[in-house]
């Protein structure tokens, strides 16, 4: 797999994981208020999150593993279990080991529940919820999306849900006054407080250098590309004018699936005007003598330390010239693809013209 495959694999397991944590907790707490229904009945609510929690491990898995593999950030497979280790990002990063082995516990104390007696069973099943709030803490401060909008409304989400589910909790009649309070006031306190950190902290400038990231990946990102050293070792800084370069790379075509529709994979390296990573994903219909009739697509360009920089889709497509629209943090750009295919070798070659735009 390559490390612009898994550079996204780690991002996406990281988002699932995320929304399972979310999933979980709320079925927890339905479980602990014995809710229940005609199609829901108790023993299905426990088997539900029984199985969830044993999903979400093997995801949180995944993401460990894609990112150990993809070693753009020295983290190993002992930073991922041994909190506060790692030389990236060691407090937040570490805080994702913690939330690890939070849940990893709770599984094995429920296979050893009529061992260890309910009491305690139960005892660890409560400090075991706060993998949640810990997860969604680090998720924040190593993520690269966390000043993304998507990303922002996912967290929102996760964070109403797990709210809403707790103050259902202390409205319903099981719950003493004393849990009452001190559910109420963590269930509104906790989310402000991780508000106020996120504004303060990864949702402004420079976190990367705040959160502990190592200088040597510091200067990868913050060179400028007024510096007579914008081209370095492991790539330039983002494009801010006009530019020409050429692009080698692979195309891959997927089989047709049950709908018919086969997938078109376009991925590797420009030099030139401004040396990067380009990859191109479109999704269509087939056409007699050659050709996709387009469906949907996706794209991604950005230096090698980088290479979701901006992120976009195809607007247009006229035989093997493609139009790509990407938006970035602090610009758009507007890529030109006029691409030569060699089907017998599966190599793509071509030019590629790039305009950025200023997002105001």
């Amino acid at each position: 797999m390559s490390s612009h495959a898994l550079w996204f694999a780690t991002r996406g397991f990281g988002v699932v994981s995320l929304l399972l944590l979310t999933a979980i907790v709320v079925l927890g707490v339905a479980g602990v208020t014995r809710w229940r229904s005609t199609r829901w009945p108790r023993f299905v609510v426990a088997g539900l999150h029984r199985n969830l929690t044993l999903l979400a491990l093997v995801f949180i898995a995944l993401h460990v593993i894609t990112t150990v593999a993809d070693g753009y950030a020295p983290i190993s497979f002992l930073n991922a279990v041994l909190p506060f280790t790692s030389p990236y990002r060691p407090v937040w990063l570490g805080l994702g080991a913690v939330a690890f082995d939070l849940l990893l516990a709770l599984t094995v104390t429920s296979l050893l529940r009529a061992r260890i007696g309910y009491s305690r069973w139960r005892a660890l099943h409560w400090f075991a919820y706060a993998s949640w709030p810990i997860a969604l803490v680090h998720g924040l401060g190593t993520g690269t999306d966390a000043r993304v909008t998507w990303m922002q409304v996912i967290t929102v989400t996760c964070v109403g849900c797990v709210v809403s589910a707790i103050l259902w909790r202390v409205a319903s009649n099981r719950a003493t006054p004393a849990l009452r309070t001190m559910s109420t006031v963590a269930s509104l306190a906790i989310p402000l407080v991780i508000g106020g950190w996120y504004l303060a902290g990864p949702g402004r400038h420079g976190w990367a250098a705040r959160a502990g990231t190592p200088q040597s990946l510091l200067a990868r990102k913050t060179t400028t590309p007024s510096s007579s050293q914008a081209a370095t070792a492991s790539g330039p800084a983002l494009p801010t004018r006009a530019f020409t370069g050429t692009f080698s790379g692979r195309v891959k075509e997927s089989s047709q699936d049950a709908n018919g529709y086969v997938v078109v994979n376009i991925s590797g390296r420009t030099s030139g005007g401004n040396a990067g990573v380009l990859w191109i994903r479109l999704q269509g219909e087939p056409i007699t003598g050659g050709g996709v009739s387009m469906t949907a697509s996706g794209a991604s360009y950005g230096p090698a330390a980088f290479p979701n920089a901006y992120v976009g889709k195809i607007v247009g497509l006229q035989g093997t010239r493609i139009l790509l629209s990407l938006n970035g943090q602090t610009n758009k750009l507007s890529l030109v693809v006029d691409l030569q295919l060699d089907s017998t070798t599966g190599t793509a070659t071509g030019t590629v013209h790039g305009n950025p735009t200023s997002l105001q």
